[in-house]
């Protein structure tokens, strides 16, 4: 049984203390929201989508607004992927690398200035290199959506004006669901192009794809250009609702309600289980296209916050397993 108790931190106290010491050290229970102030691009082809998500998470009782974002350079534009975070909540400031319109070493200062609920500005810096002399054409490998359990590709061109002898070695993934195959279409003079070809499998999990292949040429200088890839791969079976949640319960009480777990076509439910035996589950051993499974939850004399995954085996794509959380809170007597 997994009880949850979050401690808040209030941002009074932080802002209160902070200014006895300076404005300098006041700004810092803004920082506290972020894990990472730098980002190093490293080399990076003309054309590339080169982005990074710099998080933020609310750890604090009272809301906080993102008024506005600013950068020192025109190579990189910033932009607030939520601008209101209300407790525990997380949002992001995106830092986008220009790379169509400026080329070598650049680099910027992207500041976040915060005016809720107090005043702070928080400092983000974002480096990097941008080759004149590779262009990525698309500028990312672009999956867009594709259902679970299909395998799909899709294509890019490289091409490199500069050295005749310039030649792509590998291409190397840390995402096993991704595999890339490349071969040269032409050579002439200084300029040598390429096709790349980059598959997602069929094993891929749901959800969004945000990861990066890397180019391993025969160039000593910059060895490594990174290829960024995106998509999305939509759930093979749905699970509603999601997250379960039971509310709040009497101590030695028992609550019911419903999954419905939906399919694109028919299919069976083998086994539905979960580590806490305070759930139980009740299916049918027949193939349709939507199930719905009864859950019972048993309350304990033990008062707390209870979070638990509930795992569901189907006979879908091969045998494929889709999860969710339950939650419920058992009142004190």
């Amino acid at each position: 049984m997994i009880r949850k108790s979050p401690t808040l931190l209030t941002c009074a106290v932080f802002v209160l203390a902070f200014s006895l010491t300076g404005d300098a050290d006041a700004q810092d229970w803004a920082k506290k929201m972020f894990t990472e102030f730098k980002h190093d691009f490293g080399n990076v082809a003309r054309g590339a989508k080169a982005e990074h998500r710099f998080e933020i998470q609310n750890i604090y009782k009272e809301t906080v607004h993102i008024a506005s974002v600013r950068t020192s350079c025109g190579c990189t534009s910033p932009s607030i992927e939520k601008d209101t975070l209300a407790t525990w909540e997380k949002g992001a400031i995106v830092a986008k690398f220009n790379t169509r319109s400026f080329i070598g070493q650049r680099g910027a200062t992207v500041t976040v200035t915060i005016d809720q609920p107090f005043y702070a500005e928080v400092q983000l810096r974002v480096d990097g290199y941008i080759r004149s002399d590779v262009v990525f054409d698309p500028g990312v490998v672009a999956f867009g959506e594709t259902s679970q359990g299909e395998a799909t590709e899709t294509k890019i061109e490289v091409t490199y004006a500069g050295r005749s002898t310039w030649e792509i070695k590998d291409i190397e993934s840390a995402n096993e669901h991704l595999q890339a195959r490349f071969g040269k279409t032409t050579r002439e003079g200084g300029k040598v192009s390429y096709e790349i070809f980059v598959k997602l499998d069929e094993r891929a999990p749901a959800g969004y794809l945000q990861d990066q292949l890397v180019l391993i040429t025969n160039d000593a200088n910059r060895k490594q250009i990174p290829i960024a890839v995106e998509g999305r791969v939509v759930p093979a079976i749905e699970i509603k609702p999601a997250p379960f949640s039971f509310g709040e319960i009497e101590p030695n009480s028992t609550v019911t309600k419903t999954l419905v777990v939906t399919a694109k076509k028919p299919f069976r439910i083998l086994s539905v289980h979960c580590a806490d035996d305070c759930f139980e589950f009740q299916t049918a051993n027949v193939e349709k296209a939507v199930h719905v499974i009864p859950v019972t939850f048993k309350a304990t004399e033990h008062p707390g916050e209870i979070e638990q995954a509930i795992a569901i085996d189907t006979d879908l794509n091969g045998g494929l397993q889709v999860k969710c959380t339950a939650t419920a809170t058992v009142r004190a007597s």
